[in-house]
């Protein structure tokens, strides 16, 4: 039947709806996209495309295209198990890969770029050899997100073969074209996965028999008979006549065209980064690295909500579910790691995209979501201070570096410190989403976001968040650094920052020996506080809170080195926190809940910021990230710690080996955002990501404020001898005051500054240690309500 609708066919494929469908492993080759107008993101892994994503970033539409080689005669190979592959890019940091696939009696080439101009990626094939041979396309459509419910079909598009798959709001067609731009299809075949799909049939009978016409709902496949040469179009669209109609247009022109004028402009966008910097050629591998980096990035931006960006384009032990979440979200923590490297890296467009991006999804009351898509719909709904503060410090970070270029940020800044003004110090999730408390990390950040954001404020304003941003940062030690742990004991120091502290350490120290969860440990390990420590206390040093020699820096770094330093084969890595369970189970096998975790690359690049601070060379720790990417420079979210391990995807490739991949995302943005910042911090000599305002105002050293603070979140029992007490409140309110219940009272009243922060100043520096201070107050209106607190006067 050929007809301009396309209907489709008959004959239906046995065995729905097929298996359980799952994604395809996350170890990415490489990810591109076209820096034109086409909505398609695309990756490759074990030497074939993998997840699609079209029209955004977030929502991946294929689960793999893959190729079979066969003789009609029993022999046949599906490539991506051939375990010998070899993939080449044009240049370092240009997305155009091509991948040569070796067996004893072919070599199959295969070229990938997407279309400038259409929703279309245009693969190029060459199939050499023995010339009884001929190559067969796979793919395995995962419309809308999911494996489920998808429709497929072999048939016409007025006059041309396609293969096609509907599935709600989306269709996506397969078409082919020989060298002289016709019809390139042979036989079709749709069916369902695991019971009558392409790869069955060559299981079972070694070579392609069934013709099924039509598959669906259910998870589905399809496999189309090829020349030896030709080039593919796989097209999206809002349905599959919309998409078949791209793809055949699309392939209406010379791929050679097509694949010169995608390499043109990638190479253009790095030569416009790099001339806006000043980066000078380090090692072969770290320049590499470098440019690899910034084009991961900019891979990893959508262009339907420009400054949106993933955490990453792959799907964490993605061949164990059908789900999407997980790292297919936006996180501002991740976002803005990445947005003050694209600044770095030359890329400021993107930047203050990033910026434009964070300005329409922030809450009236000033923070983000924990996660979201990127229309701004909230996944999870935790909250975390370090994703309100770090908004702030990418605004004061471009402004800082002449990029904000007039975008209005003062409203943004003053919700979004009036909110860490209220809520912090406490975090209800720390950056690892685990823990209520005080971190080091969330700490250094909110902090640094009160410093830099003060610049943007009124007098009045400045004045509070200074005197809190004061406060807290002399309150570190109090608050985090433990003397009782039997980590220090063991590492021979007298004591380290804690991973989280809970919130009684505000008022009493031995709040620290309350157990404190690992919620991805199964059984929990049942770890007190204090015997938890994680590198999050580095942030301290980036963020010039704290010198690299300051002594409770140093024997917090022993205590961290003893416990989560693991050398290996590409150098030295870091796991997250002791006792982590966010990784694979001990036998290898998936994440699932549970698990135990692995060693981080980002984290070796946060060491490598420390060591810079410290006066030694941060070198070898970039090499140390370069060595533990993939083979064609992804960087991975977690990298194995030991050799003593199974993964189910072993037989695709090389057996797993320390220092190397894991089955978490790669690539990680949040890692190759590391890199860049790294590499800018060895070359400048100061880290980039930390506004000039923090380290002026600290140098490192911990602060005696002329102002205490007291906060209803930070109910601190304790005024400094010889300063001013400032009463930060809710709601306005009347206050009255007497020192030692039996001094005369005296009355004041707050004033309105930060959205939701009212506040006052006690004039008690003239109090002398022991003194006691009893303050009561009472709203101003029905909103509010009435409290009461006692401080005491200590030295």
């Amino acid at each position: 039947m050929e007809t301009g609708e396309s209907q489709w066919p008959a004959d239906d494929a046995p065995g729905a709806p097929g298996i359980g469908p799952t994604w395809t492993s996350s170890a990415k080759d490489i990810v591109g996209t076209s820096l034109g107008a086409s909505r398609l993101w695309f990756t490759v892994g074990y030497g074939i495309v993998n997840e699609v994503y079209f029209p955004r970033v977030d929502l991946p539409q294929i689960r793999d295209l893959g190729f079979i080689v066969a003789d009609d005669a029993g022999f046949w190979c599906e490539t991506k198990r051939l375990k010998n592959y070899a993939l080449e890019l044009p240049q370092p940091g240009v997305p155009a890969p091509s991948i040569v696939h070796r067996h004893e009696r072919f070599t199959l080439t295969v070229r990938v770029v997407p279309d400038a101009s259409r929703d279309v990626l245009l693969v190029d094939l060459v199939l050499e050899g023995d010339a009884t041979l001929k190559p067969y396309v796979l793919l395995a459509p995962h419309l809308g997100g999911s494996g489920f419910d998808n429709i497929a079909a072999a048939g016409r598009h007025y006059n041309r073969q396609v293969l096609w798959a509907e599935q709600g709001p989306f269709g996506l067609a397969l078409a082919a074209v020989d060298m002289a731009q016709r019809d390139a299809f042979g036989r079709m075949s749709v069916g369902y996965v695991g019971f009558s799909d392409g790869w069955q049939d060559f299981d079972r009978n070694g070579a392609m028999t069934w013709s099924h016409q039509r598959a669906g709902p259910g998870n589905v496949a399809m496999l189309g008979e090829l020349p030896r040469r030709c080039t593919l179009g796989l097209g999206f669209g809002a349905s599959r006549g919309a998409a078949a109609t791209l793809a055949v247009a699309s392939l209406a022109q010379p791929f050679e065209v097509v694949w010169q004028e995608y390499v043109d402009r990638w190479t253009a966008w790095h030569s416009k980064c790099h001339a806006a910097t000043d980066i000078q050629p380090m090692s072969r591998t770290i320049d590499a690295e470098w440019a690899t980096s910034r084009m991961a990035l900019r891979c990893h931006m959508d262009k339907t909500q420009p400054g949106g960006m993933v955490a990453s384009l792959s799907i964490p032990w993605g061949n164990t579910s059908d789900s999407r979440g997980g790292y297919h979200l936006v996180w501002p923590r991740d976002l803005v790691e990445c947005a003050t490297a694209l600044l770095g890296a030359g890329s400021q467009r993107e930047s203050r995209d990033v910026l434009r991006y964070l300005i329409a999804t922030q809450y009236q009351d000033g923070h983000w979501n924990q996660n979201q898509w990127l229309d701004g719909t909230a996944f999870w709904h935790g909250i975390q201070l370090d994703e309100t503060a770090l908004p702030v410090v990418l605004a004061a970070l471009l402004k800082e570096h002449g990029a904000l270029r007039n975008i209005e940020v003062t409203d943004m800044i003053r919700r979004a410190l009036g909110f860490v003004v209220r809520m912090g110090p406490i975090s209800d999730q720390d950056r690892w989403e685990e823990d209520r408390g005080l971190n080091a990390f969330t700490l250094a950040v909110s902090i640094a976001a009160l410093v830099a954001g003060a610049g943007f404020l009124q007098e009045n304003e400045r004045a509070v968040v200074l005197d809190l941003a004061d406060n807290w940062n002399a309150r570190i030690e109090g608050w985090l650094f433990t003397k009782e742990s039997k980590l220090a004991r063991q590492a021979g120091v007298a004591g380290h920052y804690m991973r989280v502290a809970p919130e009684g350490v505000m008022r009493d120290a031995a709040a620290a020996n309350e157990l404190l969860p690992i919620k991805n440990r199964n059984p929990d390990p049942g770890l007190s506080a204090r015997d938890q420590v994680a590198l999050d206390f580095l942030q301290l040093v980036r963020f010039g809170l704290r010198s690299a020699d300051d002594p409770h820096v140093r024997d917090t770094l022993a205590v961290a080195d003893a416990v989560l330093r693991v050398e290996t084969p590409s150098g030295p890595g870091w796991h997250r926190y002791n006792e982590d369970g966010y990784g694979e189970h001990l036998d290898g096998s998936a994440y699932d809940g549970t698990g135990v975790g692995r060693l981080w690359p980002l984290l070796t690049g946060e060491r490598g910021h420390y060591v810079l601070l410290a006066g030694d060379d941060p070198e070898p720790y970039l090499e140390a990230m370069c060595a533990m990417a993939g083979n064609s420079g992804m960087l991975p979210e977690q990298v194995w710690d030991s050799d003593q391990h199974r993964d189910s995807d072993r037989h695709l490739g090389a057996p797993p080996a320390a220092g190397r991949p894991s089955g978490s995302a790669m690539p990680l943005a949040w890692a190759h955002a590391e890199f860049i910042k790294l590499v800018l911090a060895s070359q400048c000599g100061h880290t980039f990501d930390c506004p000039r305002a923090v380290v002026d105002r600290y140098h490192g050293k911990v602060p005696t404020p002329a102002t205490s603070v007291w906060t209803e979140h930070a109910p601190v029992p304790t005024l400094r001898a010889g300063s001013d007490l400032r009463l930060v409140l809710l709601f306005a309110c009347h206050v009255s005051w007497q020192v030692n219940s039996h001094g005369a009272q005296q009355e004041l009243k707050t004033e309105q500054s930060l959205p939701g922060v009212h506040s006052t100043v006690l004039p008690t520096r003239s109090l002398q240690a022991g003194d006691h201070v009893t303050l009561d107050w009472t709203p101003t209106d029905s909103r509010g309500y009435a409290g009461q607190c006692e401080l005491l006067v200590v030295e």
